[in-house]
């Protein structure tokens, strides 16, 4: 079974590349508090379907280039967007 990660789409500024932040939980050790930390994968997005703010599901793979060791499997939630009344334009 394959490694899967949930994160949320934080850049799409390459092509058929998404920046995925996954957020984890841990306890800190003096604190004895729960803490959560952040780490940024890239993933490759061969239809280049995800947008900023899509909470998507990743997948690991072989690696396909020097920093990407995961796909986009599936986009579970796409991200809120809004029609403007005045110019009818989509915008998130």
């Amino acid at each position: 079974m394959r490694q899967t990660l949930v994160g949320v789409v934080v850049g799409t500024a390459m092509r058929k590349t998404a920046k995925v932040r996954v957020a984890s939980q841990r306890m800190h050790p003096r604190v004895h508090k729960i803490v959560t930390c952040h780490k940024n994968f890239l993933a490759h997005d061969e239809s280049e379907d995800c947008s900023l703010g899509d909470v998507v599901r990743i997948e690991a793979c072989r690696p396909l280039s020097a920093l990407k060791r995961f796909v986009v499997s599936e986009i579970i939630k796409p991200a809120r967007t809004w029609q403007d009344p005045e110019t009818g334009e989509v915008k998130r």
